[in-house]
């Protein structure tokens, strides 16, 4: 499998074909507007901002799984992220990133993380997972590590 098997969900209800990004490295990253972590908002959207949409793409999801951080309605997550943040990239319908109705396509970013020896669940909000152009899994990131780390920014450069 690859991302590109997947259609997703916008947070406007509109279906989103993760097919269209073939081509474009992807950062898929689950969010919530009341956590610790929350400030991450600000510098995922400078990196998209920063980088070309051409070759780069940043897709959230929020979440309500840890610690009820996102407990609000798809309506109040994209008002909260556009008035406190000034999202641009995709946001996603509210999903679940872990237990039984994970969706499928952490489902897929898990197995495949699994598989690189990374983990082996979605450790908190704000956990990123990186895949290529090709739509292979490339790996994932730490909830803490920031969207701007080296790790991260040398990889969409490179």
């Amino acid at each position: 499998m690859k991302l590109y098997d997947f259609i997703v969900n916008q947070i406007n209800g509109e279906s989103f074909d993760l097919n269209q990004l073939k081509g474009k490295k992807v950062m898929v990253v689950n969010t919530a507007s009341e956590c610790g972590l929350t400030p991450q908002y600000e510098k995922l959207e400078a990196l998209f901002k920063e980088t070309s949409n051409d070759d780069f793409m940043i897709i959230g999801f929020p979440s309500n799984d840890f610690g009820a951080q996102e407990p609000g309605s798809n309506d109040e997550v994209a008002a909260f992220c556009q008035n406190n943040y000034g999202v641009t990239f995709p946001m996603m319908s509210k999903i679940a990133v872990k237990g039984n109705d994970q969706d499928p396509l952490y489902k897929w970013l898990i197995e495949e993380s699994k598989k690189q020896g990374g983990a082996k669940e979605v450790e908190w909000n704000f956990h990123k997972f990186l895949i290529d152009e090709n739509g292979d899994f490339v790996k994932d990131v730490h909830p803490k590590t920031l969207p701007n780390a080296s790790e991260i920014t040398e990889w969409i450069n490179g």
